[in-house]
């Protein structure tokens, strides 16, 4: 009888592996092709797998919170929907042996010494290698997965509260005694939080939570970061937009925000100071040609995540305006694809949305800056004009740029930051859509 591998599919360039959240049929349930049968998470993304053909599933190798390498068969699927005599089983990973064929493709899990139920996966694997962390040292960190597995999570912790004794040298004629520029351990107790029972309540964080405040931490501890501010005038490009938003509804059927207004002068900043532009690989800096937008949204959960307009640069405004609210909308509505949240080389965070003047983002790793938008706000400013200088109502708004100053240094930031404000200042009034 024909038995058809259900596998876990290629979700984006950059995604080797998936977790599994439910599975919406059981071992001996018959299956339609293209019917969804499973939900995974990659990244911050949820997703629906669909079957590959009809049949009977007769078997289920992965259950629920497990995390699968990218090409792993999950299921099988009797095609010929015949189930009579066949052994149909649910195991778990370490119950399954693959094919040999299998086995080549997919990455083989490291066992952890000091917990034997639960593995090293290729993520923590990577992790470990980029933080330095020895085979030794990985294992003895405490997992808090299921059946002990070690998570993303787990690692960073560790990192977090990772102690570096002082190695001192002997002092003489008063010299200083040498640190060998490692952290000094320190022996302050974590603080006590104040619970107050019948007052107080606890929220479990959420998975997505979870990883955007893994996220953040491991960013501070890789980047140092180094803000900016620029306060600019726009109020050519607040009336040109005012003045243009009705008529660019009815021609294209798409709302005329700031955002792509931004996402242009960005875009073309970019263009003139491509080191901006780029990731560091341990001693390497890898400079992107492609130019692709992170635009920093948040979900109606007040979870945050990051859709991406691909070749921003090569996009007019109209093509600008399309793409972001199109990725807006999927966002709000638990509609993006993962593909549409990766491969971002530069992001953005408008603060102002939410009534900020001024924001101090934190870098999307493996990016090495982010760029804040504050409120647009009406101001009685000094202008100079033919007549020399008058008090005028005028539209200021402040940016922020956050860089990492390992490989962006004062200078960038600040010719960076400036090149973006004259795009946004000098907006043409007469562009015409």
């Amino acid at each position: 009888m024909p038995i058809v591998e259900f596998k876990m599919p290629k979700m984006g360039e950059s995604i080797a592996e998936a977790t599994i959240l439910n599975w919406l049929k059981s071992v001996g349930d018959t299956v339609a092709a293209e019917e969804t049968i499973l939900e995974v998470a990659t990244d911050k993304v949820d997703s629906e797998v669909a079957a590959p053909c009809s049949g009977v599933i007769t078997e289920i190798r992965f259950q629920k919170n497990e995390v699968v390498p990218v090409g792993t068969v999950l299921a099988l699927i009797d095609s010929d929907g015949a189930t009579e005599g066949k052994k149909i089983t649910i195991g778990k990973t370490e119950h399954v042996k693959a094919p040999a064929a299998e086995a080549k493709k997919s990455p083989a899990p490291v066992k952890v010494k000091s917990n034997p139920d639960a593995f090293l996966s290729p993520l923590i694997i990577s992790i470990a290698q980029k933080e330095n962390l020895s085979l030794e040292e990985v294992q003895s960190i405490p997992g808090s997965g299921a059946d002990g597995r070690i998570q993303k999570s787990d690692v960073f912790n560790y990192l977090k509260n990772r102690k570096y004794p002082i190695q001192r040298q002997p002092s003489t004629n008063n010299q200083q005694p040498s640190t060998n520029n490692q952290q000094p351990t320190t022996n302050y107790p974590k603080p006590k939080i104040n619970f107050v029972e019948g007052k107080d309540r606890i929220v479990e964080m959420d998975r997505m939570r979870k990883m955007i405040a893994d996220h953040m931490v491991y960013s501070k501890q890789t980047s140092p970061h180094v803000t900016s501010y620029l306060e600019i005038d726009v109020t050519d490009l607040v009336n040109w937009r005012n003045a243009n938003k009705d008529d660019f509804q009815k021609k294209y059927q798409e709302k005329l925000t700031f955002t792509p207004l931004f996402v242009d002068a960005v875009a073309k900043g970019i263009q003139d100071f491509p080191m901006i532009n780029v990731s560091v690989d341990e001693k390497n800096i890898i400079v992107h040609s492609d130019i692709n937008i992170g635009m920093a949204t948040a979900l109606p959960s007040g979870n945050l995540i990051v859709p991406v307009v691909k070749n921003a640069n090569e996009k007019n405004l109209v093509e600008l305006a399309k793409t972001v609210n199109q990725l807006a909308e999927s966002s709000r509505t638990n509609k993006l694809k993962p593909e549409e949240i990766q491969g971002s080389t530069f992001t953005i965070s408008n603060v102002g949305t939410f009534g900020s003047l001024m924001g101090t983002p934190i870098i999307n790793q493996p990016e090495v800056a982010i760029l804040a938008f504050g409120i647009i706000k009406k101001r009685a400013e000094v202008i100079t004009t033919e007549k020399g200088d008058e008090i005028a109502i005028r539209s200021m708004m402040f940016l922020s740029l956050s860089f990492d100053h390992r490989v962006v240094d004062g200078f960038l930031g600040g010719s960076f930051l400036r090149k973006v404000g004259d795009y946004l200042e000098q907006f043409d009034p007469k562009t015409q859509l």
